[in-house]
């Protein structure tokens, strides 16, 4: 499964977005920037992911890209 990057580049620049979803859940901001740089150098293939990155994939990012999606 491929993503659309753009829509990844605009959820990663919603940092007060991302601070606020990790807040109180022992994540770190660095961590969930971490996977969507991943996944932006890597074209946004997912199958590329770890079994830990996929989890904060799912947990975090997904939920901001679905928000972007037009």
């Amino acid at each position: 499964m491929k993503l659309e990057l753009d829509v990844l580049r605009v959820a990663l620049n919603k940092r007060n977005e991302i601070e606020k979803s990790i807040a109180g859940t022992g994540y770190l901001l660095k961590t969930i920037m971490g996977v969507g740089t991943f996944l932006l150098d890597n074209e946004g293939d997912i199958d590329l992911l770890t079994v830990n990155q996929r989890a904060t994939f799912e947990k975090f990012l997904k939920p901001l890209l679905d928000e972007s999606s037009p």
